[in-house]
């Protein structure tokens, strides 16, 4: 099983791109969940959400404690909360940067995918919701998901205007990721 664990604050829609990225993963023929976990949540303040998947039934609901994956929406938090809490060996980080990153914050970590995900949303929806350039993103570095299949499952979650801006966040999310391996 992989277990991603994404970090952003409220408002940023993170709750909703762990959804969405378990539904690509089902897509594909995997199991998957969505988890968030919910407290005491306002806007602006930290949220974390979960997302798992499998190729055999998960049975499991609970909220991941050793992630194979984080997926960071609000780069801030890198030096606010412990992040990276029980990553595992060979762990992953996808975050928003305006740059490539270059530092192994962790020694569990051996692949950073960063994406300057702010300016894309920015420029593509005129909204700070990054959430899915960060969907691209995440398939672009770990390879776990195909892009078409974050792309079909937009179509299920959004419509119109909304659903091409979100499409076009996702493509260059994936198309203008830098990875960086440890």
């Amino acid at each position: 099983m992989k277990e991603i664990r994404w970090h952003g604050r409220g408002g940023q829609g993170v709750v909703i791109a762990s959804r969405l990225l378990a539904a690509a993963f089902t897509r594909e023929g995997k199991s998957a969940v969505a988890l968030p976990k919910f407290g005491a949540e306002r806007r602006g303040a930290p949220v974390v959400s979960f997302t798992k998947v499998n190729d055999e039934p998960i049975r499991e609901k609970t909220q991941i404690y050793f992630p194979d994956c984080l997926i960071v929406i609000d780069p801030r938090l890198i030096r606010s909360i412990d992040v990276f809490a029980g990553l595992q060996q060979g762990g992953i980080l996808v975050i928003d940067s305006p740059t490539k990153v270059i530092e192994q914050f962790h020694s569990n970590l051996c692949i950073i995918g960063s994406v300057d995900a702010t300016k894309i949303a920015l420029t593509e929806t005129a909204k700070h919701i990054t959430n899915t350039c960060m969907l691209g993103a995440f398939a672009r570095t770990t390879g776990w998901v195909k892009l078409e299949s974050i792309l079909a499952t937009l179509e299920e979650y959004f419509t119109g205007s909304g659903l091409q801006e979100n499409i076009r966040c996702a493509q260059r999310g994936y198309q203008e990721t830098q990875v960086t391996r440890f």
